[in-house]
């Protein structure tokens, strides 16, 4: 038997009279060397270079038929103690590899970068050795399991007169789904969304609010703020950082909007119009809605509800393709953070049936089908619980003193579809009436018959106007009208 390069390999069996077996002396000899070999394979660590050959020698008597030694197994019984244990060794680096203490990236570990604020912030550091192509962790202490949790990060970008929503991903790892407090901020290229100049371009996402993102494991929705490079600092076009709020203060914002698909309202032909708009509204069937419309709604709906974000109803609208949706919310912020939230997911999920969402108030121009609004239903505290007929008179003198305020703020282009057409009082007046779609503000019959107590409707608002911007002129003007009390309805 033979050992070489570490590897004991058995010679081929050859056959061996009786008559030749070795005399005692010779056996011993035998015994000695294989005892050499494997004390050598047992205790050595140091690895052979060269191959260690076993040999039999033949006794003084001159046992010279023997030419190929016997089985080892034929000789080892009882002959070999146990080797004597070893001391435990302190395992050195292998010779080249030099201990580390290296940063651990947001980035994955095969690419640790600098500080710069598209990767986020540096983790704790971990002890590493290493070599040419690797990194290998040499800590003997286990990590608690954490999960990798995919952040979508959401905010406004700079473009006027209206915003645009951006996201981008990233990924952290938790030990559990993260709150909003263990969100860190995190940096964009504001050169590219008209938020900052090419030469000084680094922006700041601070997240205010997190939504559970039921089309990814392990996602969220994060809601951004953008902000200065100093991360204190709101950015200019930040529109959520000045908003007037106020918890009484609950909002329902009805969202109409138009699915285009090859640059025309969804079931339009490739020219001219389908039937004059009448049976669409709340229609149902292929004839009033299609074969996707109702799909992507749907899956709107299930999707919105699974977020987390108080989605109220939906319904086809006047026009052929037009559709709407409705968010509520107690809280000016509140309510116009998960309206932003929710037309991110519709057009997200547009993305899926390859149909875009159309926003602008009058997409069809000067013709005669429906435009698209954002009515704005509003209450306070106050004109729920007190209310009253002479506090509400002075509410409408105050929305009427304040038009060209309101009008400043209700989405561009208003003009096109305020005509005094379609359920629209003209832009450049303000009414109100009960149950009169055709006026500024529209008062429910439930506010009138309850003492002037409840909410109002605000039909102004267009389907491209910012939330944030609209709940906060309603909650200016109410704050300009005092109570009975002396104080006003909007602190």
């Amino acid at each position: 038997m033979f050992r070489k390069f570490g590897k004991w390999l058995r010679p081929e069996p050859q056959s061996v009279p009786v008559e030749t077996i070795p005399s005692s002396a010779a056996t011993e000899g035998v015994v000695e060397t294989v005892k050499d070999v494997l004390s050598d394979a047992v205790l050595d660590t140091e690895p052979k270079s060269e191959a260690v050959v076993a040999t039999y020698e033949p006794s003084a008597a001159g046992d010279q038929s023997i030419s190929t030694p016997a089985p080892v197994e034929a000789y080892v019984p009882a002959e070999i103690s146990a080797p004597t244990p070893l001391e435990p060794a302190t395992v050195a680096a292998p010779s080249g590899v030099t201990p580390t203490v290296e940063p651990v990236s947001d980035m994955p570990i095969a690419s640790t970068l600098s500080a710069d604020p598209d990767n986020g912030f540096a983790a704790a550091p971990a002890i590493t050795t290493e070599t040419n192509d690797t990194t290998i962790p040499v800590n003997n202490e286990e990590s608690p399991a954490m999960t990798k949790y995919k952040l979508e990060y959401i905010w406004l970008d700079g473009y006027t007169p209206v915003p645009n929503l951006r996201g981008k991903t990233q990924i952290k790892e938790f030990d559990a789904m993260p709150t909003l407090e263990q969100l860190p901020l995190w940096g964009f290229d504001g050169s590219s969304t008209l938020q900052a100049d090419g030469s000084s371009s680094d922006c700041v996402l601070k997240p205010v609010r997190v939504f559970p993102d039921p089309a990814r494991i392990n996602g969220e929705l994060v809601m951004c703020e953008v902000m200065m490079p100093d991360g204190v600092t709101p950015h200019p076009s930040n529109q959520r950082a000045t908003i007037l709020d106020d918890d009484g203060a609950w909002f329902g914002f009805e969202q109409e909007y138009f699915f285009y698909q090859n640059g025309r309202p969804l079931g339009f032909p490739e020219s001219g119009y389908p039937e004059p708009q009448g049976k669409y509204y709340t229609g149902v069937g292929y004839g009033s809605v299609g074969n996707i419309a109702r799909q992507i709604v749907e899956e709107h709906l299930d999707i919105c509800l699974a977020a987390g974000i108080n989605h109220e109803g939906i319904n086809a609208e006047v026009a052929k393709g037009q559709w709407e949706f409705q968010i509520f919310g107690k809280g000016s912020k509140k309510a116009a953070d998960e309206m932003w939230m929710a037309r991110y997911l519709l057009q997200r999920l547009g993305e899926k049936y390859s149909v875009d969402i159309e926003y602008h108030c009058k997409p069809l121009g000067d013709t005669d089908w429906n435009g698209s609004g954002m009515h704005a239903n509003f209450s306070t505290t106050f004109l729920r619980d007190v209310g009253g007929k002479e506090y509400f008179e002075k509410l409408m003198g105050a929305f009427e003193a304040n038009c060209a305020d309101h009008i400043a703020v209700y989405g561009p282009d208003n003009h096109m579809r305020l005509t005094g057409l379609h359920d629209t009082q003209r832009s450049d007046q303000c009414s109100w009436g009960i149950a009169d779609r055709g006026a500024s503000i529209r008062v429910p019959h439930s506010f009138a018959n309850n003492g002037f107590k409840g909410y109002l409707e605000d039909r102004r608002p267009n389907s491209q106007g910012d939330p944030y911007a609209i709940a906060s002129q309603i909650l200016k003007t109410i704050a300009s009208v005092p109570t009975s009390a002396g104080s006003t309805a909007a602190a």
